[in-house]
């Protein structure tokens, strides 16, 4: 919600404080709609729509511009409350038979879930087991699955390895998953090909034909459609699997991406494991940093709702910092208290948003910002060097984030091996406000690697 210009000043570019030429315009390109109320009296009807939206579309922001002249219009007479209850849509009778059909029909069946899957969770898993296919979860999607499940493939799709997995299935169910570049082709080199039977579950229609058109799609809230094919699945005989699928598969896939990780893959593994061993509860907010771009790949947290980062879309720099105070702010009590929140950034995305650290100490926030350090925009660099494009503005100046930190009221310090990082993690979870904790990425490699 923003104000704006009164409306018989807006579009009028006359330079007025804080004027752009069409706000409504800037914020509906990201936004489900953009709204600008005319009267008071239109609140109650533009919140019910956006509320409606919440509950029974896909899950996207809402913007709601108010011009000043009428903030100020008397709104004693508009309803406190206002009354939404829609349920989720849910796929016909009809197209969950078909799918069925061709899933209990499958003798080499695969799912990939996505984000908009999250709720399924427990129904993914029972489906997967049922039907004995092996699972890759996007990005958003870490947790659905636990992290030793036999039929787990983690969040490789952008892997030779796993890709060649993708390619033996007959069935391959897409529930939740828009199938794009920043999930399955985060190297850019194309080539992830679905040769089998596509059946895509998408509660937005548009989203089942984009990118990869399926044989069949059924629109329906993921649950919703997990469950119909559950019950479905319950009166059919399931055709006979390959002795060489399912776990056996996902288990020899799983030797395979471990035999292939190199040393630093290996130490950002350990670093990430180490957090998640001291703080197992931890909701972790990734930039678009080294050991993040890591840990798409290979961490797997226990649940879901564990792993967020800007790099599964438009991969801003410096999105972590604002995103973690907001992910504690805005999180859910378990257990009588916040579940800790865990900010992954490099020294190059923090110095975007680096006054929100102060942000953090004067709302009290106590997020843990670990810091990962290699002293200039290495990603980009690696891009750049591979293209042999001779390296240009990814060396950068980086200044001293400890006494930055400490000027701005955060408790910091700086780590390098297990022992101190595990030290430094269990004081961070004791304060009551945030914490930077740096790590010099030569220096953990060096240490981690002994």
């Amino acid at each position: 919600i923003s104000s704006v210009q009164s409306r018989n000043q807006l579009g009028g570019g006359r330079g007025k404080l804080h004027e752009l030429p069409n706000q409504s315009a800037l914020c509906g390109g990201v936004a489900a709609f953009s709204h600008t109320l005319m009267s008071a009296s239109e609140l109650p009807g533009v919140l019910a729509r956006a509320f409606a939206l919440f509950q029974a579309g896909r899950p996207r922001p809402v913007h709601i511009e108010i011009p000043l002249d009428v903030l100020v219009e008397d709104a004693d007479d508009l309803l406190a409350s206002i009354p939404v209850n829609i349920d989720r849509a849910g796929a016909s009778p009809t197209a969950v038979s078909r799918m069925t059909e061709l899933l209990a029909g499958a003798k080499r069946p695969l799912i990939l879930a996505g984000g908009g899957a999250i709720d399924a969770a427990a129904e993914l898993t029972e489906l997967a087991e049922l039907l004995d296919a092996p699972v890759a979860l996007t990005i958003n999607a870490k947790g659905m699955l636990e992290s030793g499940h036999p039929l787990l493939i983690g969040s490789t799709q952008s892997l030779v390895a796993t890709r060649a997995l993708v390619a033996e299935a007959d069935v391959v169910l897409a529930i939740g998953t828009e199938l794009a570049e920043t999930d399955y082709d985060v190297t850019f080199a194309g080539g992830f090909d679905i040769p089998g039977k596509l059946l895509r579950v998408d509660i937005d229609p548009d989203q089942t034909v984009r990118n990869y058109p399926p044989h069949m799609a059924l629109v329906s809230d993921s649950r919703n459609a997990a469950q119909a094919l559950l019950s479905a699945l319950s009166h059919k005989s399931l055709a006979e699997r390959r002795n060489d699928w399912g776990q056996v598969r996902a288990a020899r896939l799983r030797e395979e991406l471990a035999a292939s990780w190199d040393a630093p893959t290996l130490a950002q593994t350990r670093f990430l494991e180490t957090v998640l061993h001291e703080l197992p509860n931890a909701v972790f907010v990734g930039d678009s940093t080294q050991p993040v771009y890591t840990g798409n790949l290979t961490f797997n947290p226990q649940r879901p709702r564990r792993w967020f980062n800007s790099s599964t879309g438009y991969g801003t720099l410096g999105y972590a910092l604002p995103a973690a105070i907001g992910a504690w702010l805005g999180g859910s009590i378990e257990g009588g208290a916040r579940p800790p929140v865990v900010c992954l950034i490099g020294d190059g995305g923090l110095q975007f948003t680096l006054p929100e650290l102060a942000s953090a100490v004067e709302a009290r926030t106590p997020v843990i910002v670990l810091l990962w350090n290699n002293q200039g925009y290495e990603e980009i660099k690696k891009y750049m060097v591979n293209r042999a494009i001779e390296p240009v503005g990814v060396d950068i100046y980086t200044p001293d984030f400890i006494a930055v930190a400490k000027a701005l009221g955060c408790a910091a310090e700086a780590v390098s091996g297990v022992e101190q990082l595990r030290g430094a993690l269990r004081a961070a979870s004791d304060r009551q406000g945030p914490t930077l904790i740096e790590i010099d990425q030569t220096a953990w490699t060096k240490a981690v690697s002994k």
